[in-house]
């Protein structure tokens, strides 16, 4: 049984998805902040809430005692823990920096904790996958971003606390003999995502026949990543633990690795704007600012050799093939909803 921090979230939501259509059971937990519109959190949670495989806990993952209640109960079950739940968003860290404290650090903190009681105290546990972030490279001018490359400059708090979390879990690979695995995705973006991303916002606003704010002229790139293959990627990575810190790819003889999910192309931001019009079949106002936002970055590409050597990860699906997928699908949620 695997245990998903993050449950209703978007990356959750499309794992959980996949995984009880394959027949496996599933324990969800999360939060359901108010983040942004926890509607949209429902709706993921009622369809998973359709499968007798799902069980669901609404908590906080950095409350010690939700998670030994959640643990004493489901000890004898849990040989995966799939930890993506988060503090999410690079602009919201400036303006609530105790969120990602809380959820990033001592959140994580609490699930190293489970991982090394359930290592300790049971026989079947197999492996500790979490979610890291593209946002730790930072600044760093090298591309493609490699896992192996320096990452101590981050340019944002969130970009911190995910870099944290991965020492964090080093350091109890190291300790605990825990087999981990850390993920550091590239801007995921598909249906029932998550509405603060770029796409989700152009896209409202576009059909709304509303501005749009684009920074730096225009002048970014970012690496894209279709949820279907993220979700694929992480799937394989759940099923592929390192054996022990001589496995490959493991850092410092730890049986810990990192790897980058992402679509290894980047994209220019403006034609990633074309492509929403030309689904919207509405052209859109651009409020063009010759600034960045804090935080932000110019450029996001991800070297994904090591994924596709020991995952078999094989990311697919182009913008263009992408994005007017996303918004068929935004233009019957929110017209079911009556918000279109």
């Amino acid at each position: 049984m695997i245990l998903i921090t993050g449950a209703a979230g978007f990356i959750g939501f499309h794992v959980a998805s996949k995984l009880l259509k394959q027949g496996l059971s599933v324990i969800g937990i999360d939060n359901m902040n108010d983040y942004y519109d926890v509607s949209l959190k429902n709706a993921r949670l009622a369809q998973l809430k359709k499968n007798k495989h799902f069980t669901f806990y609404k908590g906080n993952i950095a409350d010690p005692k939700a998670i030994e209640k959640l643990r004493d109960k489901h000890k004898n079950d849990i040989s995966f823990i799939l930890h993506l739940a988060a503090q999410a968003g690079v602009r919201y860290s400036l303006e609530n920096p105790m969120a990602y404290c809380e959820s990033n650090l001592t959140g994580h903190m609490q699930m190293l904790e489970l991982a090394r009681y359930q290592t300790e105290n049971t026989t079947h546990f197999r492996h500790f996958v979490y979610a890291s972030s593209s946002s730790v490279y930072g600044g760093n001018k090298k591309q493609p971003f490699a896992a192996d490359d320096p990452v101590e400059n981050p340019v944002s708090l969130y970009a911190a606390t995910k870099r944290s979390g991965e020492i964090l879990t080093q350091s109890y690979a190291n300790l605990y003999n825990i087999p981990s695995t850390g993920l550091r995705f590239f801007t995921v973006y598909g249906p029932y995502g998550r509405p603060d991303m770029a796409y989700f916002s152009f896209t409202k606003n576009i059909l709304e026949e509303k501005p749009i704010t684009v920074f730096n002229n225009g002048n970014m790139r970012r690496d894209f990543t279709w949820i279907d293959d993220c979700v694929d990627g992480i799937i394989s990575a759940v099923n592929t633990p390192p054996k022990n810190g001589k496995s490959p790819y493991c850092l410092h003889g730890a049986p810990h690795r990192i790897f980058n999910l992402g679509n290894n192309k980047p994209e220019q931001l403006i034609d990633f704007v074309n492509i929403i019009e030309q689904a919207a079949d509405k052209r859109a106002t651009i409020d063009m600012l010759d600034h960045m936002m804090p935080g932000d970055v110019i450029e996001t590409y991800a070297d994904i050799a090591p994924a596709q050597k020991i995952l078999k990860y094989a990311p697919k699906t182009p913008i263009a093939e992408g994005l007017p997928k996303f918004v068929e699908w935004y233009k019957e949620f929110y017209k079911s909803q009556n918000k279109l």
